[in-house]
């Protein structure tokens, strides 16, 4: 039986190697390392199918130095210690030390992780993760520590049309039959940016055809065979974006009956309760905010429920709180003024601290004029009194807009009682 599509199509070389342009493109952080013939420890952050392990292993055929490989699921302690052993042993004076990569490194326990310690802080291994996780809060702090994270991105629609390009004419099995790429839009919507998901739908749309037929691909032709073999793209179960979007959306749109729905999908599918239980904390603060501040103390609660309990109880802690999230009125007037304030910061740099209100714990920053002329906000009439907060250069912007909510409403008026006219809308 043959390799799958993806694996006969994997790339060997840095060349080859498609996508990630910001990581491996000229002049690139990693590339220059490559180069150079000298990498430290990093984990590899991104969705699935955008080159994670293929990037870790061209590396290895790079550097030419012993490459082990551990998976986070059939692995042990006792795994870990026994690569790190023979990857000790196996190194000799002045070498590059071997690459030792993990996948799915989010998996790892804490006494797994722990167990890598040594060995990467000493150099016996150069460590390689990779992870669909958010390292900050799957890695731990000592082990984040010692390596540098790079974050990959979904493949983009050039990205993908010269994948489908290469597969067609590289590929030895898919060189012998007659395929013309009518349409591309199906292949690359149903994709997702997922280089892996991509050929795998590829090849299940051409061997549907007869052996000895012409292969015209078609939008509708890849979207009848989805239909008929809704898993056949998804082998390894990353349909997982799809739903958590789902999920999402569905709660920012305050439909609390697919949301559940779409909770029911993941627990079904045996996702982390975890990984759950944080999306509905950001949704609490990205999507119900201010509308109702009670929404994230509950996501919050749910998710501290969810770590005490575990399945198949915790269940109802994240369904409680996916319904109230649904359920509850929608703000994202915070996510908005971060971004914006974030907008400024970058656009305008470092503004000095007006002297008023920076800190003077020396004599020499009180002679400097530092916190001189601060008013003491407690000592006024409503605990509040006019004064500048805001660089010189930047007084008068506003970041903060109220949205149409009655709790929005309540702060507004309570800033329109401070400030006056500065924050009509």
């Amino acid at each position: 039986m043959s390799q799958p599509l993806a694996e006969r199509l994997r790339p060997r070389t840095l060349d080859d190697y498609i996508g990630q342009k910001h990581l491996v493109g000229e002049g690139a952080v990693l590339r220059r390392m490559i180069e150079a013939g000298h990498i430290s420890s990093f984990i590899l952050w991104g969705p699935p199918g955008v080159g994670k392990t293929t990037l870790a292993q061209i590396i290895a055929n790079k550097l030419e130095t012993p490459f082990y490989t551990l998976s986070a699921v059939t692995s042990g302690v006792k795994d870990v210690r026994d690569v790190i052993d023979k990857a000790g042993r196996s190194r000799f004076f002045n070498e590059a030390s071997p690459i030792l990569f993990i996948d799915e490194i989010h998996r790892f326990s804490k006494s797994q992780q722990d167990s890598l310690l040594g060995a990467v802080e000493k150099g016996t291994v150069t460590l390689i993760g990779a992870t669909t996780e958010n390292p900050s809060f799957e890695v731990i702090r000592p082990l984040l520590s010692r390596c540098q994270i790079y974050v990959l991105k979904s493949l983009e629609k050039d990205d993908l049309t010269e994948l489908l390009d290469r597969a067609l004419s590289e590929d030895i099995i898919f060189r012998e039959r007659n395929v013309k790429l009518q349409e591309t839009g199906a292949l690359l919507r149903y994709s997702g940016g997922d280089a892996r998901k991509l050929l795998n739908m590829l090849e299940l749309v051409v061997e549907s055809f007869p052996v000895e037929d012409e292969v015209v691909i078609t939008d509708d032709i890849v979207v009848r065979q989805l239909q008929q073999n809704p898993l056949a793209y998804d082998k390894d179960g990353e349909m997982h974006y799809d739903i958590i979007s789902a999920f999402i959306k569905s709660i920012r749109g305050s439909d609390p009956d697919a949301a559940v729905y779409w909770l029911a999908r993941m627990i079904e599918g045996g996702e982390d309760p975890k990984f759950i239980a944080r999306r509905l904390v950001i949704s609490a603060s990205e999507d119900i905010g201010l509308a109702n501040p009670n929404a994230l103390l509950l996501a919050n609660a749910a998710f501290d429920a969810v770590a005490k309990i575990g399945w198949p109880e915790g269940r109802i802690p994240l369904a409680e709180a996916t319904v109230y999230l649904a359920a509850s009125p929608k703000s994202n007037s915070a996510y908005l003024a971060i971004d914006t304030a974030l907008e400024l910061v970058r656009r305008t740099g470092n503004q000095p601290v007006p002297l008023p209100i920076r800190n003077a714990p020396t004599k020499l920053m009180k002679d400097l004029g530092y916190s001189d002329g601060y008013k003491y906000p407690h000592d006024y009439p409503g605990h509040f009194t006019p004064q500048q907060y805001m660089p010189d250069s930047l007084t008068g912007e506003r970041l903060w807009h109220c949205q149409d909510n009655p709790s929005e409403h309540k702060l507004h008026q309570r800033m329109m009682e401070c400030w006056g006219s500065r924050f009509e809308k």
